[in-house]
């Protein structure tokens, strides 16, 4: 649309501003309506890509290493838990997590389940029982009998309590489409509370207990939301000293903000808390464009003196430059939707429609109040303060450094920092980069649980290779097969011989073996199983003797048709997730994949579940910076008729795009599924100041015939003044974010994004006049 047509427009929308007005309140009536029905959720499922390897066998067996389970530790802080209060305490706590809302009841394992069992041979053949009878033991005697029981059952002993026996374990499995995370994670973290003692610690950890840590939060974050909405108003009002320009930004930005949350209500998608920091970008962003409208709006106002012809002139002005920014804008969130990954595609469609609101409600509606409200007092007439100061010299050693012949000097500074830049981006780390969450502080009581979990079990994160029936309707028992045995053996030789072992593995094999040498009279030389078939069939037999299939449901499925080899890995760092696989890959290779009844498929559990995603984050983070910057080329080259324009603009916004991933990795932030929509919006935003600056300087030039030094000066001292005013007070408004937020993550985020801001005052400032100025482009000078 040319600049005559806008300003008809504008001239139309200001003479029928009544019922222009009423058309936004109605459509905002609309939009509220929906409020009500917005879902702040997280659905595990919808995290996971759906088109990886993986998922698919997670998807397949979700018994094999399901995320969705907590791990409780009870630990006696003076001695062994071989006493009453502690195996009591056990007792009921076990009894207590079955009450837990979604558990599944069949996936519930402690020391005093029937899942933890004993054997031992008696004349009448191979028993197998459970640790404790309907009761605990509670005498001297009957607890020394339990402990005797124990020393029967090696894999208790691994996987239940600690080697120093001041540990024991009780962990729960949940039903994903019956857990409701808050619900679960309330009740389960209320028991451990109550659980706790002089005499005991405990400990709580598991996806479930993540999530849920993250919904206790949200209470916090939304006050801190608060608070930081407060302090950006606040900033405004001071630095524009003026009560309707503190009211407009403010009406623009709810409004938007109401029709963005509105639509997803309508809708009907969940919304992931996790995310909640890019809406509040959204806002801040609306905040800034707002302030650029209101800045241009005050300069021609003092010109003309008319507020109506002055809100027209600024929407002809300004309703270029603000499209272009906010499409980019909506552009670099709407390209994640390329992620095949569910919750990201929603959050994608919810904020990159609320970025598209922006230009109604900060062109449109705007326009509307600034030709409505009563003239505000001009700025100029109150003192020029200490913060116009600091702008006013930051600008004039942007305008000096950008002046021939000192531009010359600018870009070889700006080409050194650039390779120093990309440099340290290049180290980013895609996935986890510490123990437990990066989402928590690493004093959290979430990462407390992980590392004294960790300290005293193999680990908290899990790796499974799973053997599967070819024919899942066979009536043939996968783990009886020679075959099939063997094949579990041979893997966890392969995986416990290699240079980067899991700390322990488990099988259905490793039942047998003990079957095996109960059978044979109870020496351990009688470990080793026979290979043929029928010795199989006879520990199978055995193991199976006075159980159910559901007692072994965590290393074999119910019917018994697949089964699983487990690995046990302290942490989920990406070092110890490539080492994991390499090994796991290897010793596969060793076996084969493909068998005449079944079929070797790697994998499921934490480990492969988190590779999964990290595949999804290397492969299309640079599908998103590629359409992206194919966007921004052909829009601004369309935009100002130039290919020029196109490749001027890609440099600052990729060299900002550089600066935040190499922020990230100065700040420990890896590039993960919640960090990444957060890349994407800073990719998208950091074109925003360049797009104003560069529009005024077109018009400064056109207006001096081509004195490019002159232009450049003026630029920079009125809309480089608002650029940057509006990074300032931006950063200062998100700073609570960093210092009161729980969630590390949250506070990253904040702080990241206020690196954000910073680094596109920069790159706006001084890297697009210099560059400017350097070429000298002919579409600059258009009229």
């Amino acid at each position: 649309m040319s600049g005559t047509r806008r300003a008809r427009l504008a001239a139309w929308m200001i003479a029928h501003r009544r019922w222009c007005l009423l058309a936004f309140a109605l459509v905002t009536l609309f939009f509220a309506l929906g409020l009500p029905r917005v879902q702040l959720k997280t659905v595990f499922s919808d995290l996971l890509p759906r088109d990886d390897p993986f998922v698919q066998v997670f998807k397949d067996h979700p018994n094999f290493g399901n995320p969705l389970t907590l791990m409780i530790m009870v630990q006696h802080r003076h001695g062994s838990i071989y006493n009453a209060e502690t195996i009591d305490l056990v007792w009921q706590l076990t009894r207590d997590i079955d009450l837990a809302p979604a558990v599944d009841h069949a996936q519930v394992i402690s020391i005093t389940t029937e899942k933890a069992r004993y054997s031992e041979a008696t004349p009448y053949g191979v028993d197998m029982r459970p640790l404790m009878n309907d009761t605990p033991p509670r005498t001297a005697q009957e607890i020394a009998q339990f402990r005797a029981r124990v020393d029967k059952s090696p894999n208790t002993k691994t996987f239940l309590i600690s080697r120093d026996e001041t540990a024991t374990l009780v962990m729960a499995t949940f039903i994903e489409h019956q857990l409701d995370y808050a619900e679960t994670f309330e009740y389960v973290q209320g028991l451990v509370e109550a659980a706790r003692s002089d005499q005991h610690a405990v400990y709580l950890t598991g996806q479930p207990a993540l999530v849920g840590w993250v919904y206790r939060h949200q209470v916090e974050l939304t006050w801190i939301f608060a608070l930081t909405i407060g302090v950006l108003i606040l900033a405004l009002a001071v630095y524009l000293r003026s009560v309707v320009g503190v009211i407009i930004p403010t009406v623009t930005s709810a409004t938007a903000a109401i029709w963005g949350f509105g639509f997803v209500g309508w809708l009907d998608i969940e919304v992931e808390p996790l995310l909640m920091v890019v809406p509040l970008l959204l806002v801040a962003r609306s905040f800034s464009h707002s302030v650029q409208f209101i800045e241009r709006y005050s300069e021609l106002l003092a010109e003309q003196g008319d507020r109506e012809l002055a809100a027209a002139e600024t929407m002809a002005r300004m309703a270029k430059p603000s499209v272009l920014s906010i499409l980019t804008d909506a552009m670099g969130i709407a390209v994640v939707i390329a992620a095949p990954i569910p919750a990201m595609v929603r959050h994608a469609i919810f904020c990159g429609v609320w970025a598209l609101w922006l230009i109604p409600t900060g062109v449109g509606l705007i326009t509307l109040l600034l030709a409505s409200t009563p003239t505000p007092a001009r700025r100029q007439s109150a003192g020029p303060g200490l913060h116009r100061r600091w702008l006013d010299a930051l600008l004039q050693l942007a305008a000096r450094a950008s002046q021939r012949p000192r531009v010359y000097a600018t870009a070889t500074v700006m080409v050194v920092v650039a390779l120093l830049i990309g440099w340290q981006a290049s180290m980013i780390r895609i996935g986890n980069p510490v123990e437990g969450s990066s989402l928590l502080w690493a004093d959290s009581e979430f990462n407390t649980a992980v590392r004294a979990i960790n300290d005293h079990f193999p680990g908290t994160n899990t790796l499974e290779i799973v053997l599967e029936a070819k024919d899942a309707e066979t009536s043939n028992w996968t783990s009886q097969q020679q075959a099939t045995v063997a094949t579990m053996q041979a893997l966890q030789r392969a995986l416990e011989s290699a240079p980067a072992p899991p700390r322990a593995t488990l099988s259905f094999a490793d039942y047998l073996t003990e079957v095996n040498r109960l059978f044979s009279g109870g020496h351990p030389k009688w470990l080793p199983l026979d290979p043929r078939q029928s010795a199989v069939s006879a520990a199978t037999m055995g193991a199976m003797m006075g159980a159910s299939s559901t007692a072994y449901s965590h290393v074999v499925s119910e019917n018994l048709q697949h089964a699983t080899v487990s690995m046990w890995y302290p942490d989920n760092t990406q070092s110890t997730v490539d080492a994991a696989l390499a090994t796991a890959r290897q010793a596969v290779a060793q076996v084969g994949v493909d068998h005449p009844g079944f079929r070797v498929r790697l994998g499921t559990g934490v480990i492969a579940l988190q590779e999964a995603v990290n595949r999804v984050i290397e492969r299309y983070h640079h599908i998103v910076v590629g359409l992206l910057n194919l966007f921004i080329l052909l829009v601004f080259s369309l935009a100002y008729r130039s290919l020029v324009a196109g490749l001027i603009l890609l440099v600052p916004v990729n060299l900002a795009h550089l600066a935040m991933i190499a922020t990230m990795h100065w700040l420990g932030v890896g590039l993960d599924v919640n960090s990444m929509i957060v890349a994407a919006i800073g990719l998208g935003v950091g074109i925003d100041y360049g797009i104003y600056l560069l529009s005024r300087i077109c018009e400064e030039a056109g207006q001096r015939n081509g004195q490019w030094d002159a232009a450049m000066h003026a630029a920079l001292v009125t809309t480089g003044h608002a650029i940057a005013f509006t990074a300032l007070i931006m950063a200062v408004a998100i700073l609570p974010l960093y210092w009161l937020s729980g969630l590390r993550f949250v506070a990253d985020m904040g702080l990241l994004i206020i690196c954000i801001m910073a680094i596109n005052m920069v790159t706006a400032l001084f890297v697009l006049p210099t560059l400017v100025n350097l070429i000298r482009p002919k579409f600059v000078l258009n009229k």
